[in-house]
């Protein structure tokens, strides 16, 4: 959680800087969903995620070096730079995206499930979206062949209660999003999106189910967005007391106390993580500023399914 949190807060210092262009969004305050969830997978598993996906990209084994030279737009990224922030994508670690339409990962991962099921494969799909794509077309159509097919498929909904500047309330009639799964017959429950422990407990009950072969699960990380939902967002759609009370519910903080009380963690134990964090940032950085622009004679290539990538 501390190597997310700290690669998001200096991917927005070097947005600020103008190292890093396009849209980005930050996924400050909901570390513990992207890291409880992920332990659950294994890595013949399939990972298909959203915009806000830097965190997910690093927990699954995509380097900071790569993911730093795609948002800084260098071909040495892990999208040759061409995808920047938003659509991360390492075919060896089975990481998809990386997808910048609001429950446009939805249907790729019905397609992951459903290929693993007619091979009879004993993979599990994860595929991580927010509250916004509740109210997408798509999201009821998978959620439906997901159910009729039982599909080997973990549903994982990171509610922040806003999708872009809509609350939650002002959109859905039923905010409990883990009983609108379940009106497709989907086990579903809600979690404590701000308690890693609760939300490596929940994804390992749920993927050990999915990939038992007993169908789809949903999972609701009620968790939130300590930072704007973008860097051009004003953030004038909720009350900054709101946020302040959430930031007391801080994941890393939390479960830092936590691990002190027990004996597990000390300051010098922190010190160490931390260094080790600052270590590989920089040295992502420095990859991605060595790193080299993509020739304009290269414009029109993989334009065409005949040209494969080297």
């Amino acid at each position: 959680m501390v190597r997310i949190r700290r690669f998001e807060e200096k991917a927005a210092e070097l947005y600020s800087a103008s190292k890093i262009r396009g849209f980005l969004h930050l996924y400050i305050g909901e570390e513990a969903v992207a890291v409880g969830a992920m332990r659950a997978l294994r890595p013949e598993d399939a990972v298909v995620a959203t915009y806000r996906e830097h965190g997910h990209a690093l927990l699954r084994g995509v380097s900071a070096d790569s993911i730093m030279a795609e948002m800084y737009g260098k071909q040495e990224g892990c999208s040759r730079g061409r995808g920047g922030s938003m659509h991360l994508f390492d075919a060896a670690t089975r990481f998809y995206g990386g997808n910048a339409i609001v429950g446009g990962g939805l249907p790729l991962a019905i397609g992951f499930a459903l290929a693993d099921k007619l091979q009879h494969r004993q993979r599990v799909t994860a595929c991580f979206f927010g509250d916004g794509a509740v109210a997408e077309g798509e999201f009821h159509e998978c959620m439906n062949l997901a159910a009729l097919w039982k599909l080997p498929v973990l549903l994982c909904c990171e509610n922040n209660l806003y999708a872009m500047g809509t609350a939650l309330k002002r959109a859905q009639s039923q905010t409990d999003l883990s009983l609108k799964a379940a009106a497709y017959e989907i086990a579903s429950w809600p979690v404590d999106g701000m308690d890693v422990v609760a939300c490596e407990e929940a994804a390992q009950r749920a993927a050990l189910a999915v990939r038992s072969g007993e169908g789809p699960c949903f999972l609701e990380f009620r968790t939130y967005r300590f930072r704007a939902h973008s860097m051009y967002d004003p953030q004038l759609y909720r009350d900054k007391r709101e946020v302040e009370e959430w930031k007391k519910r801080d994941p890393i903080a939390t479960f830092q106390n936590r691990l002190t009380t027990q004996g597990v963690l000390d300051d010098a134990n922190m010190k160490r993580i931390e260094d080790e964090v600052a270590s590989e940032i920089e040295k992502a950085i420095a990859f991605a500023e060595s790193g080299t622009w993509e020739p304009i004679e290269d414009l029109t290539r993989f334009a065409y399914s005949g040209e494969k990538p080297t």
